[in-house]
C-alpha cells in the first residue's frame, strides 16, 4: 500500500482558496483539492490577538510531489507566514492510493 499525503492551508478568501486548489490540480501537484467552508480562526499576529474568517484547503498528493506543492503554495499564498501542514497517511483503500499516484504524474 502506497502512502499518500494531505497538505492543508488556510486563506482569507474563498476565491483565493479556489485558485490555489485549481492551480495545484491542473499542475498535477495534487490529485484533488477540497475547499472547506468558512471558519473563524483566532490567533496571535504582531503582538495582538486577531479573529479572521478563513477557508481551509486540503490537497491530496503523493509523497514525491509534496515539496513541489509546498513550494507552489508558498509562492502564491497571500499570507506573510502561511500555515502549510503536511500529514503523511496510509490509504485504507489501495484503489484510491493508485488513483492518486496516477493523477499526480506530470
Amino acid at each position: 500500500m502506497e502512502q499518500i499525503c494531505v497538505v492543508t492551508t488556510m486563506v482569507d478568501a474563498r476565491s483565493v482558496a479556489d485558485v490555489l486548489a485549481a492551480t495545484a490540480v491542473a499542475g498535477r501537484l495534487a490529485a484533488c483539492a477540497r475547499v472547506g467552508g468558512q471558519v473563524d480562526s483566532t490567533y496571535w499576529w504582531k503582538s495582538a490577538m486577531e479573529t479572521t474568517a478563513e477557508w481551509p484547503v486540503q490537497f491530496k498528493t503523493a509523497p514525491d510531489r509534496v515539496a513541489a506543492l509546498v513550494d507552489q503554495l508558498r509562492a502564491n499564498h497571500p499570507y506573510e507566514v502561511p500555515e502549510i501542514l503536511v500529514t503523511r497517511v496510509e490509504s485504507a483503500n489501495p484503489d484510491y492510493s493508485a488513483w492518486l499516484h496516477e493523477h499526480t504524474r506530470p
